[in-house]
């Protein structure tokens, strides 16, 4: 097992001391290091992620606001066929 050596403010130090008197202090640290790490990974995926989905809008076709609500109306109107209501 490894050996951290950091310094935090007094305070919070007398804080998380008084918080946890009655316990493992060491598993407290190593498992806020945990969530830490875990944050800091979810992030980083989260961010790769985005910069994916940046990049494919910016290669993908524009499409106008006709063809949108054209392919719309295509669906609605699949949709209702497929539950017998008539076309409108």
């Amino acid at each position: 097992m490894g050996t951290m050596n950091f310094s935090v403010p007094d305070d919070v130090k007398e804080r998380f001391n008084r918080t946890f008197a009655d316990k493992n202090k060491s598993a407290i640290v190593t498992q806020l290091l945990e969530e830490a790490v875990a944050r800091a990974e979810r992030k980083r995926q989260s961010d790769d992620a985005i910069k994916r989905i940046l990049l494919r809008r910016q290669a993908a076709p524009g499409v106008s606001k006709k063809e949108i609500l054209r392919q719309l109306d295509e669906i609605r109107a699949q949709s209702d066929a497929s539950h017998g209501i008539p076309p409108r």
